[in-house]
């Protein structure tokens, strides 16, 4: 079922120069990959990108009930301090930490998925589902663009969005990630430029509301992208936005201090429709681990990170999206 990264790019080439649409799926340390053209694709696997989607919308007809034990403040703060060691030491400038969360539900991760509202969506055989509110790439004729989120707060604060543009922490961790996916857009396309920056999206957080903010930066490819969609993925992965920069040294400092493997969490997926490609960055991320449902969730660390902050914008962002 998993290919290996070279398997997988060669599949994703072989498949966008057939103009074969495909689906599918990289792990953050891009070691496992799944790609299945759509007309073959399993029945226990469901996707949502935007409009495009597999699977029934259904209405939620019973109450849930949600419980979360997440990371205690003590142990958060250590891998904090380890990173703001880091960053001092000048390894990393922005470094997004996550944890695991065990959690409890009456519903099971089928249900979950199908009645979470979010922009992109994935179940897969009932191992683990993401209801993420981010794009990763999108790429529309011969134009590719991304849309870096970084920077949440509670929707219904007083000035909520005044507060988060004008935070300067926010705004360092977002000045960075841009110029990061800027960089990322230049290694495979020309005329890189950032069309729209930091603007604020709504998303329903289970009973809150949070303010995200993102960019949007374009470039140009070449018109025969569609024949090396494998390697050109494998050069943008993983995702700047759940890494960090400078990039390769910020993944080797989070394979030291998180003390888990984040797997498909913070990988992405996506779709070829033959023509275009959309993909999402799996963050809001549930799997099932021996018996045991895990939430997956983070946020992005500065030398201007405050410990109880993060923790709590940790916390937040386990949530039901219904």
């Amino acid at each position: 079922m998993w290919l290996s990264l070279t398997e997988g790019i060669s599949k994703m080439d072989t498949l966008g120069h057939q103009r074969e649409p495909f689906l599918f799926i990289i792990s953050y340390d891009k070691t496992k990959l799944f790609v299945q053209a759509l007309n073959e694709l399993d029945d226990d696997i469901f996707y949502k990108l935007e409009n495009w989607r597999n699977y029934p919308v259904k209405k939620r007809e019973k109450a849930f009930t949600f419980s979360k034990s997440p990371v205690n403040f003590s142990q958060y703060e250590k891998s904090l301090d380890q990173i703001l060691e880091e960053i001092r030491s000048g390894n990393t400038y922005l470094l997004n930490l996550t944890f695991k969360t065990p959690i409890e539900s009456n519903f099971n991760l089928e249900e979950i998925f199908t009645y979470a509202r979010a922009k992109f969506k994935l179940y897969f055989k009932g191992k683990f589902i993401c209801f993420s509110p981010e794009r990763f790439v999108e790429i529309i004729d011969n134009t590719i663009a991304t849309y870096p989120m970084k920077g949440t707060i509670d929707a219904n604060l007083p000035n909520a969005k005044e507060t988060i543009l004008s935070n300067t922490k926010e705004m360092a961790e977002h000045v960075m990630i841009v110029d990061l996916m800027r960089n990322d857009l230049g290694i495979v396309g020309t005329e890189v430029k950032v069309e729209k920056f930091r603007y604020a999206e709504k998303i329903k957080a289970g009973k809150k509301e949070l303010l995200q903010v993102s960019s949007k930066i374009t470039a140009k490819l070449e018109k025969n992208w569609r024949d090396e969609i494998g390697t050109l993925l494998d050069k943008l992965t993983p995702a700047g936005s759940i890494t960090g920069t400078p990039k390769r040294s910020t993944v080797n400092i989070i394979s030291r201090i998180e003390d888990y493997d984040r797997g498909f969490y913070t990988g992405v997926f996506g779709l070829f429709d033959g023509k275009d490609l959309r993909s999402g960055v799996m963050i809001r991320f549930i799997e099932e681990e021996k018996g045991e449902l895990i939430y997956k969730s983070g946020g992005g660390i500065t030398i201007d990170s405050n410990a109880k902050s993060e923790h709590e914008e940790l916390i937040d962002k386990i949530y039901f999206p219904f």
